[in-house]
């Protein structure tokens, strides 16, 4: 039995946590809501614009691909800088890069300089890594029990910015051409502010580091317990690999099915403003449902959250490939499956992930993880573009239903070796 001082010692630190865990997860989430309109922009007009700077389909799915490259540099920065000196620090630093990226898509779009878009694409992939690696930030203070509630918290305040991005491209649209700037450079008025923002913010407020004091507790409560209970400081290898699996393959099929819809609907007279509607509710289905998801996650389980993310990702496919294309309620319909899929495999994948960290490397490992997952995202933006110009928009979205069945297989594989 553990003394009656070492027992007051950790209902102190309990209650400390608890306290801190709610701050953590007011300060991320505030931050998540400008985050979420700074990535919105790269999502909505990217392949549009580089469409019209270049002239040709075939090259569209490069702006995704390069933000999502971006985003895989951004990651591996971002987990790096805050393994080592804290979220607060290397958050900050993420969106700072992302916002400065944006200013870069608006000079190359006013300049016409398709090597300086590339560029910035790249360095505003930045924000949209940190806006994903945030989401940690609020687990680092959490119970198990509560990581991936956690994590969907965060993540449901991206939706206001998320969804308010893609509408107001006409906008934002308007405010450029009075600027003398190409509207479809608008979008990213708007995320250079966002992403700025979202760093002042953090930087400000995200006192005390959760990380660091999450370490600085792990290693009081191995103390308190004594050598026979200490902490697992090692790395489940399987897990992690596990929860990287989830989030790699979702996000395959999730970035390649998004980023040539716009694309696809311009070709059959959809204006921007039905784009942005469709992308809305995409990004939207991302990201709303991710309080309710979280809970599911912690109570139903990990894997039945990653099966189920399969399950809706093959459905998205099989809708987007035989919806009518002059039909906005199928493209809503097929979009919004793809955000839910690729939210259910993201925040079980992202538990997974969590469950299978300690603080020692923690941040690190995440960090990596998330290079793999935008690595993929890339690889599924650039893809994209060849398949669609080679093929069809239909071919696309069933070669997206085709990997749903491979997590699906795995998975349900997996569950039966348990």
């Amino acid at each position: 039995m553990l003394s009656k001082p070492v027992e007051r010692q950790q209902e102190m630190l309990v209650s400390q946590k608890k306290a801190l865990y709610k701050r953590t997860l007011v300060v991320v989430s505030l931050s998540q809501m400008f985050g979420g309109a700074g990535l919105a922009a790269g999502i909505t007009v990217g392949a549009l614009l580089a469409q019209q700077m270049l002239g040709t389909d075939a090259y569209a799915g490069i702006p995704t691909a390069l933000f999502t490259l971006g985003s895989a540099g951004g990651a591996f920065l971002v987990g790096r800088l805050s393994q080592r000196v804290g979220r607060r620090l290397g958050l900050t630093t993420g969106f700072m890069l992302g916002g400065l990226g944006a200013i870069g898509v608006i000079a190359a779009a006013l300049f016409s300089n398709i090597v300086l878009l590339f560029a910035s694409l790249l360095l505003y992939g930045a924000g949209t890594a940190t806006n994903l690696q945030a989401r940690y930030a609020g687990t680092d203070l959490a119970e198990t029990s509560q990581r991936a509630t956690a994590a969907s918290t965060a993540m449901v305040f991206t939706t206001f910015g998320a969804i308010a991005g893609p509408n107001l491209v006409n906008v934002m649209g308007r405010v450029a051409n009075s600027l003398g700037i190409p509207a479809l450079a608008g979008p990213f008025l708007l995320s250079a502010a966002a992403y700025l923002l979202a760093g002042v913010l953090l930087f400000i407020m995200l006192r005390p580091d959760p990380l660091l004091l999450s370490r600085k507790w792990e290693l009081q409560e191995q103390k308190a317990l004594g050598y026979t209970a200490r902490l697992p400081q090692t790395e489940n290898k399987r897990g992690v690999m596990i929860g990287a699996t989830v989030m790699v393959l979702t996000q395959v099929v999730m970035v390649a099915i998004m980023t040539m819809t716009p694309v696809h609907m311009r070709h059959h007279g959809h204006g921007l403003g039905d784009v942005g509607l469709v992308i809305g509710f995409h990004v939207g289905a991302m990201y709303l449902p991710s309080l309710i998801t979280g809970m599911l996650v912690d109570k139903w389980g990990r894997f039945v959250m990653a099966i189920a993310s399969g399950f809706t990702l093959l459905l998205a496919g099989i809708t987007a490939a035989v919806a009518p294309p002059e039909s906005m309620v199928f493209m809503v319909l097929a979009l919004v499956l793809l955000g839910l899929g690729w939210n259910f495999g993201l925040i079980s994948g992202t538990a997974l992930l969590i469950d299978a960290t300690t603080g020692a490397t923690r941040a690190k490992t995440q960090g990596n993880v998330d290079v793999f997952v935008a690595l993929s995202g890339a690889a599924g933006g650039v893809l994209s573009g060849f398949v669609v110009a080679g093929f069809s928009y239909a071919t696309l979205a069933y070669v997206g239903a085709s990997i749903s069945v491979l997590l699906l297989f795995l998975f349900i594989r997996y569950g039966k070796s348990r």
